[in-house]
């Protein structure tokens, strides 16, 4: 029996949102208002193609978009987290499902030297087309109307914790660590046992703070344990061992 870690990445692993960090990349680090402006809720990942080929067009390369990508911020105490769990994965998955991109990720475990911490990631595919322009494909189609079109994280951990079951592995316990509104989904599918971690002041702890507040409402089994900091959630993960 195992325990699984669940993250979001932007403004949890990471203190910012990767998808705008990446601006910085630019000589003015702006983007126009024909772009900023083009943003439709719920079609994040087909504004990030708009914005990935404006960064095209001004003939930023590759390399200068990895090297400003490998400087975001990690939330504090988090590296601290996930070298203890890169230094127990005889007990402990970890995996990250994010709307963020692969290429983004990628690069920003790598850079820091947690990778190994990580067993799967599950987000947006990129990749660098003969141009030399960044392209982002939606992770996948669902029909989860609470969603953004392009992830439903729900779908994503249980189809994982299927797969993992069919291969004779069943988690003691499941963290589930967020801080957005997509992050609500998914922990609807933890068990009481199971822990949601929302961070201390986002849209997740207002939303599983509502859910709590509604008594007649069982769609919540998980417990719920708030955070400001990745050496809280190590805390209650070393607790749990």
């Amino acid at each position: 029996m195992k325990t699984l870690m669940v993250f979001d990445f932007d403004h949890t692993v990471v203190d910012d949102n990767s998808d705008t960090w990446v601006i910085r990349c630019l000589p003015d680090v702006t983007l126009p208002d024909s772009v900023k402006n083009s943003y439709r809720k719920g079609y994040w990942t087909e504004y990030m193609g708009r914005v990935m080929k404006y960064i095209g067009d001004q003939d930023v390369s590759p390399d200068r978009v990895r090297s400003v990508m490998e400087t975001i911020p990690f939330t504090a105490g988090m590296t601290d987290l996930l070298t203890f769990i890169s230094e127990n994965k005889s007990t402990i998955d970890c995996i990250v499902i994010s709307d963020s991109n692969t290429l983004f990720i990628d690069w920003i475990l790598q850079a820091s030297g947690l990778r190994s911490a990580v067993d799967r990631v599950f987000t947006n595919p990129a990749k660098f087309n003969e141009l030399g322009y960044m392209e982002v494909q939606c992770y996948h189609s669902h029909n989860c109307n609470r969603c953004p079109v392009n992830l439903c994280k729900r779908k994503v951990l249980e189809l994982y914790l299927s797969e993992k079951a069919d291969g004779g592995v069943k988690y003691e316990q499941i963290f589930y660590v967020g801080d957005g509104g997509n992050d609500l989904c998914p922990t609807f599918c933890l068990r009481g046992n199971d822990v949601v971690m929302p961070r201390k002041g986002c849209t997740l702890e207002k939303l599983v703070s509502r859910l709590e507040s509604q008594t007649d409402d069982s769609s919540l089994r998980a417990k719920v344990k708030v955070w400001s900091s990745g050496t809280e959630i190590l805390e209650e993960l070393k607790a749990s061992m």
